[in-house]
């Protein structure tokens, strides 16, 4: 059978077409910093939404698998590696993007709290939930990466893989406040915290201001998100 005309276009490009889908992949990073959460975003540099911020992503290699095709967009939008990944959600409302029908099968990843990162000009960081017009529906995938991080909070070690190699139990509060939007009652989060054995004293301590020291913690298996009750 013979290809047509657009299909042989898209294999000099290196690009996958399944009859009239394309299909890419669009990554929402979050770090937590002092003051909130935040997601990286890139300027576009081309049509269709030229100048409008956006999420880090694009169409796929056609024998790139999906999780390496976002680790490489976020490469080359950030220069960061060797980060939590893990997929969100395929987003395919047949009017999400001017130039056709394309799929998203979106992922979400995390970078560690007080991680260095030199951006390019056309990266920042933005509040997560003050972000300017996003072009498609970037805006949509950057709440259910928020929904899907808050609500794997109570059934998981997630909130771990935001945390910096040596952290005290405000810390991680904090990040949990920052996910969930709200204060915690600092007495039952301690309590969970410590039932749940994932994370372990270093014998050292920390002094902000002019509180008293604070016992540092360290995750007891980096890398591992657990499933807990």
């Amino acid at each position: 059978m013979w290809a047509r005309e657009d299909e042989l276009e898209s294999l000099a490009t290196g690009m996958v077409v399944a009859g009239d889908f394309k299909v890419a992949t669009d990554v929402v990073l979050f770090t937590a910093r002092e003051e909130d959460l935040a997601v990286l975003l890139v300027r576009r540099p081309r049509p269709p939404f030229d100048g409008c911020w956006a999420l880090p992503g694009g169409l796929l290699a056609v024998d790139e698998p999906l999780e390496a095709a976002a680790r490489r967009w976020l490469d080359e939008a950030s220069g960061l590696r060797k980060l939590y990944v893990e997929q969100l959600y395929t987003f395919g409302r047949p009017d999400r993007d001017p130039r056709g029908r394309v799929l998203s099968v979106a992922h979400l990843a995390l970078l560690r709290w007080q991680s260095r990162a030199t951006l390019p000009s056309e990266a920042a960081w933005w509040p997560a939930r003050a972000l300017p017009v996003l072009a498609l529906d970037h805006g949509e995938i950057v709440q259910t990466a928020l929904c899907r991080l808050a609500a794997k909070l109570q059934y998981s070690t997630i909130a771990l893989q935001l945390m910096p190699d040596r952290f005290t139990l405000s810390h991680l509060q904090a990040v949990y406040e920052m996910i969930l939007g709200g204060p915690l009652d600092k007495r039952n989060f301690r309590k969970r915290m410590q039932a749940l054995r994932c994370i372990e004293p270093t014998g050292e301590s920390w002094r902000g201001g002019n509180h008293r020291p604070a016992r540092l913690y360290r995750i007891r298996e980096p890398g591992c998100v657990e499933i807990v009750k």
